[in-house]
């Protein structure tokens, strides 16, 4: 498999809505993420691309030869590969292995995309506000983020983000600096993430109060 190497800056915009497909990108280093804003200017983060996944936007222009509708920003310096459609058409058709790899990757992709869903429409805010910090701070405490960005993660207001971190904040999960938040109890919001989810998934069982 050939293809044109490329080192992406942290902060390039590699797609935009209404943008044709340049190729396939066989990412190696670094981290994309794709959004998609509504008409009322929310955004939502649909998903990121690490290493060894597949952006399904760039798949289903590809495939389907329709222009992007969704955002690709480089979060951190990229190294990739980039495939022009008629090269990553040929790959797709002569190389086995190449191409069960993509089919496994797209498989991923869509179970992230279940539990987006699953996170928007049937789980409370509390936990979805929970589950992002937890995600976003990974084996850390730390996430570098503002109200702004935690509402394109959750899909949700900045103002709706900025009450919740604070009841966050005065239960002592959280630490708030501007720019930062700072886990101070893992696993309360591990239990919150936990205890929403069990109710979400009983849409006839109202929330317990916590003691």
């Amino acid at each position: 498999m050939n293809g044109t190497r490329q080192t992406i800056p942290a902060g390039t915009i590699l797609f935009r809505p209404g943008d044709p497909c340049p190729g396939f990108v066989v990412l190696h280093e670094g981290s994309l993420r794709v959004t998609l804003a509504a008409a009322n200017g929310r955004e939502v983060v649909l998903y990121r691309v690490s290493p060894g996944d597949v952006c399904l936007q760039t798949f289903a222009c590809l495939v389907e030869g329709r222009k992007y509708s969704a955002l690709g920003v480089a979060e951190s310096e990229l190294l990739a590969d980039i495939l022009e459609p008629p090269e990553f058409h040929a790959v797709m058709a002569r190389d086995e292995a190449f191409r069960q790899r993509v089919f496994a990757a797209v498989a991923r992709r869509f179970a992230d995309f279940e539990q987006l869903v699953e996170d928007v429409a049937l789980t409370g805010f509390e936990a979805r506000l929970a589950r992002a910090l937890l995600r976003l701070a990974g084996p850390g405490a730390v996430v570098r983020a503002t109200h702004e960005q935690l509402a394109t993660e959750t899909g949700s207001g900045r103002a709706v983000v900025s009450r919740q971190l604070a009841a966050f904040a005065a239960a002592g999960h959280v630490a708030l600096q501007r720019g930062l938040v700072t886990l101070t109890d893992r696993a309360a919001l591990a239990r919150i993430a936990r205890e929403r989810q069990r109710v979400a998934g009983n849409p006839d069982r109202p929330a317990e109060r916590r003691k």
